[in-house]
């Protein structure tokens, strides 16, 4: 972002924080009739109910952008999510197919927050990751090695793992993609997020002694010896998701105490120990469609972010659902937006003044399209 849209987001904002949720509404409203189908809003699962009720698809990140991006209309997009969010669907609504298709006319998104960050994503940053895989070229060679992202993380090391001959990865997919990664290589580099590399990957049988952990911040093989390095399977990187690491296995032993019969569903961001004890474990996706087919009277104790578990508590009545902890945790990052800020962009937007303005660099965007396609193929 500009200096002076950044000047221009600390002018203008104020005066739409002094506005109720009722007026801050009917102005988001009044943009989405004048716009119609040319701008689309994206709530993911996440978001406030008060934002999601504006959004005109909602769903995990992923499949949002990949509905925006088949659009015929669209020509606006506003995420209500983060930002690796908001650049994912900037790469795939405008790739160069596209961007022929619509006689060079870009898909403008916009994030009506940027600070609305990933502190998982800002775990593993682009320098980091080039010089672990320097450090690893020089140990261990890298040419027997496929660098796995997850899609929560920034467009820069999507397009490193396009260049490297990698791929991207979901919480519902990464199983598929880490067997694509040992069907062409001996190791896998998996970044940010440990926990869904090390749950999945032990499920597949790989032991844990072959799966240390690269911590960016020691300078020592990343805290590893060379030995360990060399008999690793998949090298994971030393990042989390501050929300679902913070529930533990003493939540789940208390809720089985409290509440006889009570099945355990999580997220596969979790740690190992609550991953193993769960009763079912899944994607975001996944999580609501085992609550949406439970039968009526089911107990559940739900390791998720908060804003999904109590959406999902006020949708099904007929069921018992509790979050998964005694302290509230949310997405704070995510939490960040709000009426105030989607109203705000929306109405720069159509006025032509359009600000906090998403958008990869060309030759980022292709190389992440790279990564993101190779995903795509896997059946």
């Amino acid at each position: 972002m500009s200096t002076s849209a950044t000047e221009q987001v600390r002018h203008d904002l104020a005066p739409y924080k002094s506005l109720d949720n009722d007026a801050l509404a009917e102005r988001i409203d009044a943009v989405r009739a004048e716009m119609g189908p040319r701008l689309l809003i994206l709530g993911h699962h996440y978001q406030q109910d008060e934002v999601l009720a504006h959004a005109d698809l909602s769903g995990d990140s992923y499949r949002l952008s990949q509905l925006a991006a088949e659009s015929d209309q669209c020509r606006q997009i506003a995420f209500c999510g983060v930002h690796f969010m908001a650049e994912t669907a900037d790469i795939l609504a405008n790739t160069p197919e596209k961007l022929q298709q619509r006689g060079g006319e870009r898909i403008k998104v916009i994030l009506p927050d940027m600070a609305a960050g990933c502190s998982m994503a800002d775990m593993a940053d682009i320098d980091s990751v080039e010089a672990c895989w320097e450090d690893l070229a020089e140990v261990i060679g890298t040419d027997d090695m496929t660098p796995v992202t997850y899609i929560n993380s920034t467009a820069s090391l999507k397009a490193f793992c396009g260049r490297h001959g990698g791929i991207v990865c979901t919480s519902s997919n990464a199983r598929a993609v880490l067997e694509w990664a040992f069907e062409r290589t001996g190791r896998v580099f998996f970044f940010p997020d440990q926990h869904l590399g090390r749950n999945t990957a032990e499920a597949m049988g790989i032991p844990l002694d072959q799966m240390p952990v690269w911590n960016p911040f020691d300078e020592e093989l990343g805290g590893n010896t060379e030995q360990q390095l060399t008999g690793s399977k998949v090298l994971l990187w030393q990042g989390h998701c501050s929300v679902h690491q913070m529930f533990t296995p003493a939540h789940i032993e208390l809720f089985r105490q409290q509440h006889p019969g009570i099945k355990i569903l999580v997220h596969p961001e979790c740690n190992r120990e609550v991953f193993q004890m769960a009763d079912v474990y899944g994607s975001t996706g996944k999580i609501i469609e085992t609550i949406e087919s439970a039968p009526a009277g089911s107990k559940w104790a739900i390791g998720t972010e908060l804003h999904l578990v109590n959406r999902l508590k006020n949708e099904h009545p007929e069921q018992e659902i509790h979050f998964l902890s005694p302290v509230v945790c949310m997405c704070a990052t995510m939490y960040r937006i709000d009426l105030a800020h989607l109203c705000w962009t929306l109405e720069n937007l159509a006025a032509d003044t359009p600000v906090n303005v998403v958008e990869v660099d060309q030759e980022t965007a292709r190389w992440a399209h790279v990564a993101v396609e190779r995903m795509l193929k896997i059946r």
